[in-house]
Order: structure tokens, then C-alpha cells, then sequence
């Protein structure tokens, strides 16, 4: 397969910095800009510029919302956008040259497959030729229900039926019978859940297939590392530290990123419990990076298997030029 449109985030209107913040300081690595979206997989990137991280680390970050994958690709390629919190749906655009490094993992589960309480789906066998409700065409949650379905013999780019929906109207489509399954980021998966009118047929974070991985890792531009690698080094550590911080802190990161409105939920309790559940203790620091690479070694893998990468793709090397020690990097710089 040669192309794969990929999008990460759903993405909504942004505060740059934490109220009350009023000496940033000086930027020595520049300013830049990341894209996020109103999903808690989101949350380290709003956590790190709330709480002033990217700030302690001589970058300016402003947060930005982008509409479209073309429109956020292209800010990413000409070095704009420094950094894209994404997923191994990224891995075909690499493939066919996008210039795009990776450079660590980030959280793990944040993705549910859900079908109505009353379907005849009870396992994944049954989704062959079903109709599945995914954010967009190509992004995350479309990756992990093909990864899903491939790992039970389903060829996902012919015998499922992918549409689109905005997150929040995938529940009236899934109501209205429009589709037969919905692919969900959080919160708005584990909203659905909770109602009591559905039931999860693949949750990333115990599934066997997914369990112990990161579901999101961050891209950075290929054009900003070669030329200013020092300031994807300083926004990695800006990341860690909010990884590290939320891991420590669920309750009151989830206090925040509701108050700022910065999740699509105004939930607290919810908010604190699925951060509870991505072990952010897992990615943070050096030894995070090199388990990310681990991580995207077997998405890769799994890609070949349906279709989305080729089949004779030797994945080692795939990985290998795609993955950037960052740290290792900025330190000959």
C-alpha cells in the first residue's frame, strides 16, 4: 500500500500558556508550535504548557489548533510544528516520505472498540464486513480497530466499511444505526461505556495486542531535528516532566486540564481515572525513548500483516531510521 491519509488528534481552540504565568523567561531553542486536541491522550501536551515546562526548558511553545492532517503535515514538514503527539498510523506516511522522526512513546491505552449493548457482535470475527465509526479516515482509532480485526484474519481495507464522524456524533450514528461499531478515543469512549448501553469489544490498555505499548508517541519534524535538534531535545524533556508530573499527580492534573478546558468533558472523577490507567510512569527519561522503540517495532509488524505497510518490509531498519535518539543527538550539537 503506498498511502495512508493520518491524523492524530481531534483538534479545538487553545490557551498558549497557564493564567497567571507572567515571566516566561528567555528561549534560547526558538519558538515553536504543537497541535492538540480535546482527548486525555492529549493531556501531556496541555500539562507542559500549563504548568510551564516547555518555559524551564528554553522553548516557546504556543498550542495551536489545526484542522485538517494536510494543513497540520505540512507545518510539521516545514518545521512550524515541532512536535505531533500520534500513533503507529503515522508509520505508512514515513514509509512513503514524510519527514517525520520519532523520538519517544508517551502513554498507553486510550482507545475502546464499543458495539450496543443488543448487537450480534461478541467477538472480532464479527466485524468482518461490518460498518465502523472512526474520527477520520486513517487516524488512530481506525489503526487500532485494523490491527484488531487483521489479528483474526479480517483484511480491514476490504471487508470493513470505515466512516467518519466528528467524536462527538459517532455516538448518534452508532444510535441511529448508521454504522454497526464505534472506534472511540477518551473521554469520549469511556463516556459511551459508562451509560451502561455498550459494550467494549477491545480496550487498548488490557487487550492482548496492546497491553504494555504505547498507544501514543510523539513525532517530531525531520527539518528541526537535523537543523535544530537541541530544540526537540528541550521539548522532549518539557514532555517528560509533564509525563512524570501527571503520573505523580492524576487528581490534580485532571483538575486542571477540566478547569482550563482542555479536555471534551467537564468530569474530574472520569478525567483522574482514565489518566490513572495510561502508566505514564512508563515513559518518562531516556530509557522511555528506547522502550518507544521497542513499541513501534511490533505496530510496524503488525502493519505489515494487513496490508498497511508491505509485506516485505524489513521492519528493523524501517524503525531504525525512523526512530531518533534526540538526547544523543542534541548533546554532539
Amino acid at each position: 500500500m503506498k498511502k495512508l491519509l493520518v491524523m492524530a488528534v481531534l483538534f479545538v481552540p487553545v490557551l498558549v500558556f497557564a493564567s497567571g504565568r507572567t515571566d516566561v523567561g528567555k528561549y534560547p531553542y526558538g519558538e515553536f508550535e504543537i497541535a492538540y486536541g480535546g482527548s486525555t491522550c492529549g493531556s501531556p501536551t496541555s500539562i507542559a504548557s500549563l504548568k510551564g515546562f516547555f518555559d524551564e526548558e528554553g522553548i516557546k511553545i504556543n498550542l495551536v489548533s489545526g484542522s485538517t492532517f494536510e494543513a497540520s503535515r505540512a507545518a510539521l514538514a516545514a518545521g512550524k510544528i515541532i512536535v505531533e503527539n500520534g500513533d503507529f498510523q503515522y508509520f505508512p506516511g514515513i514509509y512513503n516520505g514524510l519527514d517525520v522522526k520519532l523520538i519517544g512513546g508517551l502513554h498507553e491505552g486510550c482507545i475502546k472498540i464499543l458495539v450496543p449493548n443488543n448487537s450480534p457482535i461478541v467477538s472480532l470475527s464479527d466485524l468482518r464486513g461490518k460498518t465502523i465509526a472512526v474520527d477520520e479516515i486513517g487516524g488512530t482509532p481506525m489503526s487500532v480497530a485494523s490491527v484488531a480485526a487483521g489479528s483474526v484474519g479480517i483484511a480491514p481495507q476490504t471487508e470493513i466499511v470505515w466512516l467518519p464522524y466528528p467524536n462527538d456524533q459517532i455516538v448518534q450514528a452508532v444510535e441511529k444505526g448508521e454504522v454497526d461499531v464505534a472506534a472511540l478515543w477518551d473521554p469520549f469512549a469511556t463516556t459511551l461505556e459508562n451509560t451502561g448501553k455498550y459494550r467494549v469489544l477491545v480496550d487498548i490498555s488490557d487487550h492482548p495486542l496492546f497491553a504494555g505499548k504505547a498507544c501514543c508517541f510523539l513525532f517530531a519534524s525531520g527539518k528541526v531535528v537535523r537543523e535544530n535538534p537541541g530544540a526537540v531535545a528541550a521539548a522532549l524533556r518539557g514532555y517528560h516532566k509533564a509525563v512524570a508530573w501527571i503520573g505523580a499527580n492524576p487528581a490534580e492534573a485532571a483538575g486542571l486540564l477540566v478547569s482550563e478546558k482542555k479536555v471534551a468533558t467537564d468530569d474530574v472523577a472520569l478525567v483522574t481515572e482514565l489518566l490513572g490507567h495510561y502508566h505514564y510512569d512508563h515513559h518518562s527519561g531516556s530509557a522511555a525513548n528506547a522502550r518507544a522503540k521497542e513499541d513501534a517495532i511490533y505496530f510496524a509488524k503488525e502493519l505489515t500483516k494487513i496490508g498497511y505497510l508491505p509485506a516485505d518490509l524489513d521492519v528493523q531498519k524501517f524503525v531504525d531510521d525512523m526512530y531518533v535518539d534526540i538526547f544523543a543527538l542534541a548533546a554532539k550539537n
